[in-house]
This record gives C-alpha cells, sequence and structure tokens, in this order.
C-alpha cells in the first residue's frame, strides 16, 4: 500500500509538473488554400446587400466583392465587410483566452457573443489581439462577429496605406484568425538578443505572476537537445519584464549562408511545478553599421544582394500560403539574392520564418509611401510589428516608412521594444549613416560612391516591363561592388503584380504600368532578368571570357562570398558536342566530364580553377562549368563556345546534281542554282524572293544597312567561273554597303559584306524582310533561350535552342521566353515557317540576330521601348540597349550607350540555305 500511494504521490507531481503550451484553436484557415466558411454581408459593390459565405482568410474583391482599388485611384470604394462565425469554446475555466488577427484591412471591430472586444483595430498588415476570457461562454457555442472597413476612419492610415501607396488595396481579413488559450499566469512574449561573441539576453514579458515565480530558459538546439545549463531569474510581478542573461562557447552563427538556428524554452516555474511553457526560435549574429565603413554581420562585412518583395498572388490577392513563401525565398536564392526587403509593409509571419531557416537577410518595413501614419496610430503599429518580428535572426534594419512616408516622430520607437537596437533606416534618404537614395542612375552611382557613407539604396533599377534589372546592373554592380562603404541594394522589384479581376471576366491587371515591374511573372514565372541578375550576382564569379587558342584550361575565379570558402563549393565540367542545324534534335551530346581539385579560397580573394581538361578537348563545340554552393545548390552555369562560328559545316548538295548556275535577267535578275531560283530586283539590289521547287519563300528587302537610309549607286552581275556573282554598292549620309551574293552549284547561297559608318548609333548591320504572319518558330545554335539587350546580355546559355512564334509582351503575358527581340552570339538560326524552312549561317563571332519588333505595352513609358532596325530579320553587329521606368538607357553606364562610329570597315559573311 505505501508503495502505491508512494507511486500515485509520485505520479501527481510529475503531472503537476508538466509545463502548459499555448494551445491554439483555428477559427479561420490557416492560408489561401486551407479556408473556413463564415457568413459574410458586403455593404456595397458586387455581391452586396445580401448574407452570404466568404472563406476566411481571403480578400473579398476576390472572391467576387465589393470593388477594386489601387493606392491612389481616385475612385475610392467605402465598402464593409461583416462576417460571422460561430465556435465551440472549451473547459477554459481559469484559462486566459485571446483572439488574434494576423492581418485585416482595414478598420476592425471585434465583437464576442455581442460585446465589443477592444478598441477598433486601425492598420491593415499588422498583428492584432483581445483578451476576451470574460467574454467567452466556456464549453459553448460563442458568436464571433466582425466589421471591416477597408476605408479608415484615420486619416493618417488612409494617407500611408491606400491614398498615395503604390500597389493593390484589398479588403478583408486575409490573414488567420485563432485563439491563443493560456494558463492564467503566462507568457506573452519574448526578446532575445544573442550575440556573435555567445552572449545571450532574453526579455520576458509575462502576465499574472506571483511571488516566489521564477523565469527559467533552456537554449536547446532545434532537435531540442539541451545547449549549456538552464537559468533563471526571480519574478517581480510589478516589473514591466524581466531579463534572463546567459553566455554560450561558440555557437553555430546565423547568416544568410549558414543559417544556424537554435530554440530558447522559457518556464514559469513555482512550488507546483512548471507552468506556462514558450518556445521560440532565434540566432546567434551581431549586425552593426559602421559609419562611413559598411554593414557588418558577425564582425564581417556584408554586401546585400536584395530585392523588394510584395505578398501578392494573382487569385488570392494579399492571402499566401506556405508553399508561395517558399517559393518566393528559394527563387531569390536561386537568383543569388540575399537578401529580400519587405516592400512596402510587414509580410505574413511564416515568410519570415522561411527566411529565418533557408537563409535571407530582411528589411522589416512599416506601411507609408510617399504618406505617413499619424503618430498615435503610428506608434501601437511600430510596435505590433516589433513585438510580432523582433526575435528573427534574420531582420537587419527596421524600415520606418518609404519615399517620404517617415513619421519621424516614431524613430526612436523601435528600440523600445528591441533589445537588439536594430537600425533604423528612412528608404530613399541619408539616414544613420546609411545612404539609401532610390533610383540613382549611373553618374549618381559614382557620386554616392565617391562619398563616404554607407551606400545602400533599398530601390533600383526599376525592372517595368523588360527594362531595368539585369539590364545595366553588371556596370551599377562593377561599382556599388567594389566601394568600400558598399552595402548592396535591392532592385525593384520580384514580382509583377498583375491581379485577376474577378470582374472582368478575369484578366489579369496591372493597373497600367504601376505593377507590371518584377523578375517574374504573377504567377513567379521567370524573366530574361532573373537569369541575368543570377549570373552578375553570383557568389562565385567569373568573368566571362572567350575561349581562343590560347586557353590552357584554367579559369579565373573569385569568391564573393562573405563567409563561405570556396572549398566549400565544388565545380563540375562537362564537354559537349551539338546537333546540327538539320537534327530534329536540340540535346547536346556530352563527351567528357569532370570535377577540377578543390580550390582554396577564402572570401572576397580571387584564384585559378584549373579544369584539368582532356588533350582533345578543342574537338568539342562547348565548355560547361557548374559551380555548387556548400548545400549542393547550383549557383551558376558558365558556357563557352569552342569552336569559332567559320568552322561549322554548312550543308551542302550534290555538285552537279541539278546542273550548272543559270541566269535570266528580264525585269528581274534570277539566278537558278540546285533548283533553287534567287530573284533579284534591280532597281534595289534587294533579293526579293526565293523560289524551291514550288514552294515560294518570302525573304526579300535586304540586305538594308540597319538604320540608314541608303541610295543604290551601282548593281553589277557576273559569271566567274562555275559561280555566279551579283554585287551592289550603297551610299547614305556618313555610311556605305558594299555586297557581294556568290552562287555555286552544291553550297550555299553566300553572303559577303562590308559597311562603314560613322557617329553615333543605336545598333548596326544588316536586315531583311519576312512576313511575321508566315513564322512558325526558330531553331538557333547560339545564346538562349532569352532575348537580350546590349547592357544585358549576361544569363543566357550558349547551345541549340528551338522556341514556337508569340507575342509576348514582358510583364503583360507571360509565355516566356519571348520570341522577338535581339539574340546573342549565334552562329546560324532556322526560321520555321508555313512557307519552307530557311536556315542562315554566320562565319563571324558575336553575331547577334534581331527578330522583329517587340510589341509595344498597353501602358508604354519610352524609356523601356528601344530602338529596333526598320526590317523583319537583322544581322547585328550591334544592338540597342534598353532603359528602366525613371531613366533612359543612356544613363544607365557604359555598356547602355550608344556606339561610336568612326568610320572603321566592318565585314561580315552570311550563308543561306533554303
Amino acid at each position: 500500500m505505501k508503495k502505491l500511494l508512494a507511486a500515485l504521490l509520485g505520479l501527481s507531481l510529475s503531472i503537476n509538473s508538466f509545463a502548459q503550451s499555448t494551445i491554439i484553436k483555428y477559427l479561420s484557415g490557416t492560408d489561401k488554400d486551407h479556408t473556413v466558411q463564415w457568413d459574410f454581408f458586403c455593404t456595397d459593390g458586387r455581391l452586396s446587400q445580401r448574407w452570404t459565405k466568404i472563406p476566411v482568410p481571403s480578400n473579398w474583391e476576390l472572391q467576387g466583392f465589393g470593388a477594386y482599388n489601387y493606392g491612389g485611384d481616385k475612385d475610392k470604394a467605402h465598402e464593409e465587410g461583416q462576417y460571422k462565425h460561430q465556435f465551440m469554446a472549451g473547459a477554459w475555466t481559469g484559462k486566459r483566452v485571446f483572439i488574434v488577427f494576423e492581418g485585416s484591412m482595414t478598420d476592425t471591430k471585434v465583437m464576442i457573443n455581442g460585446k465589443q472586444a477592444g478598441p477598433i483595430h486601425q492598420g491593415s498588415f499588422y498583428r492584432f489581439k483581445y483578451d476576451i476570457t470574460e467574454l467567452v461562454k466556456p464549453n459553448a457555442q460563442n458568436l464571433l462577429e466582425v466589421t471591416v472597413s477597408k476605408m479608415s476612419a484615420n486619416k493618417g492610415v488612409n494617407d500611408a496605406e491606400r491614398n498615395r501607396s503604390d500597389f493593390w488595396v484589398f479588403g478583408g481579413i486575409y490573414r488567420p484568425v485563432y485563439l491563443e488559450i493560456t494558463p492564467d499566469a503566462y507568457i506573452d512574449r519574448t526578446a532575445v538578443n544573442a550575440k556573435a561573441d555567445g552572449s545571450f539576453q532574453l526579455d520576458v514579458y509575462a502576465n499574472n505572476l506571483q511571488n516566489g515565480d521564477v523565469i527559467e530558459a533552456q537554449v536547446q538546439t532545434l532537435k531540442s537537445v539541451n545547449v549549456g545549463q538552464p537559468f533563471t531569474v526571480v519574478a517581480n510581478p510589478a516589473a514591466d519584464h524581466l531579463e534572463l542573461k546567459s553566455s554560450f562557447d561558440k555557437p553555430k552563427l546565423w547568416s544568410a549562408e549558414f543559417p544556424n538556428l537554435y530554440q530558447v524554452v522559457v518556464t514559469i516555474k513555482n512550488k507546483k511545478g512548471a507552468g506556462h511553457r514558450l518556445k521560440q526560435k532565434f540566432g546567434f549574429r551581431t549586425v552593426e553599421v559602421r559609419p562611413q565603413d559598411g554593414l557588418y554581420v558577425n564582425g564581417t562585412k556584408v554586401v546585400l544582394k536584395g530585392t523588394c518583395r510584395h505578398s501578392f498572388w494573382p487569385e488570392s490577392g494579399r492571402t499566401l500560403s506556405h508553399k508561395i513563401q517558399v517559393m518566393d525565398v528559394k527563387l531569390m536564392k536561386d537568383m543569388n539574392n540575399n537578401a529580400v526587403r519587405m516592400s512596402h509593409y510587414p509580410p505574413d509571419q511564416d515568410f519570415l520564418d522561411v527566411c529565418d531557416s533557408l537563409g535571407v537577410y530582411v528589411l522589416d518595413e512599416l506601411t507609408g509611401w510617399q504618406s505617413k501614419y499619424d503618430t498615435e496610430v503610428g506608434r501601437k503599429l511600430v510596435k505590433e510589428t516589433v513585438v510580432r518580428d523582433v526575435n528573427h535572426p534574420s531582420i537587419l534594419f527596421w524600415d520606418n516608412g518609404n519615399e517620404g512616408g517617415w513619421n519621424t516622430d516614431l524613430d526612436n520607437d523601435y528600440a523600445l521594444y528591441d533589445p537588439q537596437k536594430r537600425t533604423v533606416l528612412h528608404p530613399w534618404s541619408l539616414f544613420n549613416d546609411v545612404d539609401t537614395k532610390h533610383y540613382p542612375d549611373y553618374n549618381g552611382v559614382l557620386k554616392a560612391t565617391a562619398a563616404n557613407n554607407i551606400f545602400m539604396p533599398t530601390e533600383f533599377m526599376h525592372g517595368l516591363y523588360d527594362g531595368g534589372h539585369a539590364a545595366g546592373l553588371e556596370d551599377f554592380w562593377d561599382l556599388m561592388y567594389k566601394h568600400k562603404q558598399a552595402a548592396g541594394g535591392f532592385l525593384w522589384a520580384l514580382v509583377d503584380e498583375n491581379v485577376i479581376r474577378t470582374d472582368k471576366n478575369n484578366i489579369y491587371d496591372g493597373y497600367g504600368n504601376r505593377a507590371p515591374d518584377g523578375l517574374v511573372g504573377p504567377h513567379r514565372e521567370k524573366e530574361a532578368s532573373f537569369y541575368g541578375v543570377k549570373e552578375i550576382w553570383s557568389p562565385v564569379y567569373i568573368k566571362p571570357q572567350p575561349i581562343d587558342k590560347t586557353f590552357d584550361g584554367k579559369i579565373t575565379v573569385e569568391n564573393r562570398y562573405d563567409f563561405t570558402k570556396l572549398s566549400q563549393c565544388k565545380f563540375k565540367w562537362k564537354l559537349v558536342k551539338l546537333p546540327s542545324a538539320q537534327a530534329k534534335t536540340t540535346a547536346p551530346l556530352t563527351t567528357a566530364t569532370g570535377v577540377p581539385a578543390p580550390l582554396e579560397l577564402a572570401p572576397h580573394q580571387s584564384g585559378t580553377l584549373n579544369l584539368k581538361l582532356p588533350a582533345n578537348w578543342a574537338s568539342n563545340d562547348v565548355l560547361y562549368l557548374t559551380a555548387y554552393g556548400p548545400y549542393n545548390e547550383e549557383l551558376y552555369t558558365w558556357t563557352w563556345a569552342i569552336k569559332s562560328p567559320a568552322a561549322i559545316t554548312k550543308p551542302s548538295a550534290i555538285a552537279g546534281k541539278f546542273g550548272p548556275v543559270a541566269v535570266d535577267e528580264n525585269n528581274q535578275l534570277v539566278v537558278t542554282v540546285d533548283a533553287k531560283k534567287y530573284y533579284f530586283d534591280k532597281t534595289t539590289g534587294y533579293i526579293a524572293k526565293v523560289v524551291k521547287g514550288k514552294k515560294e519563300i518570302s525573304l526579300s528587302g535586304g540586305p538594308v544597312l540597319a538604320g540608314v537610309g541608303t541610295t543604290l549607286k551601282s548593281f553589277t552581275n557576273r559569271a566567274a567561273g562555275k559561280q555566279y556573282i551579283i554585287e551592289a554598292d550603297y551610299q547614305g549620309e556618313a555610311a556605305s554597303l558594299h555586297v557581294k551574293w556568290t552562287f555555286a552549284t552544291g553550297k550555299p547561297a553566300r553572303l559577303d559584306y562590308t559597311f562603314n559608318q560613322t557617329g553615333d548609333v543605336d545598333f548596326m548591320g544588316i536586315t531583311f524582310n519576312y512576313p511575321e504572319e508566315k513564322v512558325t518558330g526558330m531553331k538557333w545554335l547560339g545564346r538562349g533561350p532569352f532575348r537580350v539587350w546590349k547592357n544585358r546580355v549576361p544569363g543566357q546559355q550558349f547551345g541549340v535552342w528551338h522556341k514556337a512564334y508569340n507575342n509576348t509582351i514582358t510583364g503583360e503575358n507571360w509565355g516566356y521566353p519571348e520570341f522577338k527581340g535581339y539574340h546573342s552570339e549565334v552562329n546560324w538560326a532556322t526560321i520555321e515557317n508555313k512557307e519552307s524552312a530557311f536556315t542562315v549561317y554566320t562565319d563571324n563571332k558575336n553575331m547577334y540576330l534581331q527578330l522583329y519588333h517587340p510589341a509595344v505595352e498597353k501602358d508604354p513609358v519610352k524609356n523601356v521601348i528601344p530602338p529596333f532596325p526598320a526590317g523583319d530579320i537583322g544581322f547585328l553587329n550591334g544592338i540597342s540597349a534598353i532603359g528602366t521606368k525613371f531613366q533612359a538607357a543612356r544613363q544607365m553606364g557604359p555598356q547602355s550607350q550608344k556606339y561610336h562610329l568612326t568610320g572603321e570597315p566592318i565585314s561580315n559573311t552570311l550563308w543561306f540555305e533554303f
């Protein structure tokens, strides 16, 4: 009996000592894919004035209610959404019950069983909660009623969030709603300051503590393995918060490259045992802004390679999912970003969790774009932002609004809740020793980098449509990266914010040219600039250099990591042969592969990587080299052409099979060779068409000197042994063109041409015409699969590519890669069409192929509509650059300038196989 009593007593003590974690009970769903139907009444607009159902969380416009608004529009919708939801309460006597809203736009009134839970919450992007312990009926059904006003009753909230905001304004309860059930004495929140030296401070905010209570903290790995000993502080019920301190020897540090996380388990204890318990993830790391020096993480200077990100999905607005949060962070990491700016509001909590775990530096931002919150509301929202987000090691800075949307009265409020005392920024301004100037042109970057301030533009390279982003980035980055005080920058923006309009037959709407400015489309379709950024920002950096006869298999490599040794990365190379133009495949044939010996390079050092290629490497067509990061993620694959274009074998017919070259001269000059007839207009000297058997191929109107009006000065034709030669000379203002066609049996038609020009030009070369409506696709050997601009060549791979015809407009429809535009390093191209496909070869390196003229956007901006030659298909030695929304190409640096020609002759050779 004594043993039994002892056992029961031990069991009782054991039960009493069990800690109690917070119970979470969701009243809504958890994300866009997991929702709960609530009763809903919309006061105005679509589907209004009747009770129906709506999924929660969601934005009501996307569910067919109310009206759409973009920030700053004149027709502001004033609808309210009225929600009702019944929930069953448990046996919660003696517990505290809180209702939590993660985000609601905007003024939100909460009623429990007919009684108001607390003051109306104002501010759309912030977590807020009410203590509803006294309003809830235990073991019974309870009625939750919520009224959400899309327009705030507070002018400052409207100004900051909608009257001037540069984003869609979506109404509704768009983030989860849930109950938190805790013991009566509970830990409300914590704030961690864990430094790189292992020192650890924990601020604990607890309520209803009693004399004799103790707060205990135990640091653990994420697998719940204890790190060090527990440490405690005796409760002081009158204190605002309690501070616990400890230190740890050589903890694993958190950085974007090595996102090492820990957790701290915090428990209220007393004579009765363990009470409320809370787990909080954190990372050991130290962030410093060293004036006139730079940004340091864990004592190492870092450079942020960032993008600005809106929380957005086209079918669900601001209501996202864990899958989307992970997708976006992985997209950034894939693009070799190491940072993200939360523009222009705090994101979902889950997104920050993903940044912590996968490793991305964060700028967390209070809403305000050229307008600001008033001080009374702003103070509450700063507190809600910092209290929710303070423990994320990924957050390096707080942004107090954006572009003049700063209420400077709030600058010192952040530190009230942040024991790390993170630096507060004013994006686009010089504040707290950091110059965050927005959209500098190249000269602006030169001036900024000549100054002594830390330079970190929080928006630059505005990527409207196909402009900006990677266009000009190489020149900008060369300046910024080498600047002693550089801290990096943030591209605008990650995502095209084109919403699917449920009120307009589900069209995509980017509100003109306000929202289609992402590196990826609304469903994260990758644009060409994505790959350009990936190459330019690769932490293993290789400056592209063409392979020539002197190549010895050694490549200069720079380690642009901040914490990673190059020996923690690995490389693989392969040699491949490529299919011919006549082959039915585009797949390369790998002939050899290899892994170079590891190269020991500390961060920010350069060295030479010896590939140790086989002796016959030069017999192949392409060399591939791939770098992998410490987690085996592909950083970038570089490709180099090995053979020159002239070395590529051109197809040939059987000589003499069709008889000698024949010529017919009447109104037109007709040359017949190998059963093909080439028609020339004797008044212009241009080819007029080609007839192959019964098929007419409508190639005409060239060669024309691109961008230059010329006059035919001479046109001659003659036999030269078994060949037939046609020559033409053209003269234009400050330009001339000499053309020579050579026809011979068994060979493609050969075109040799020489031109010279003087002056500044956007492009140079020759063009032809071919009806666009007859084109169906193209296959080519060159860089692909995306088009390029003069100032955005990086990011494309050398190989054989194919794409069907499309008329994609970047940022308006997303059938990537775009068909029309410039293509680089083209060796040959087959134009597929409804008549008969034909292939054009070049003997010259670095030839660009122009395909037609990209369609102009519905809401065009001149800077991102580069000039094109008048012809349809061009073979060019130089192409035009593209600007950004705010800068013309000429303002974007050396690569973005026009070509300055001095009259030196330029000669090329093309072969036409019909």
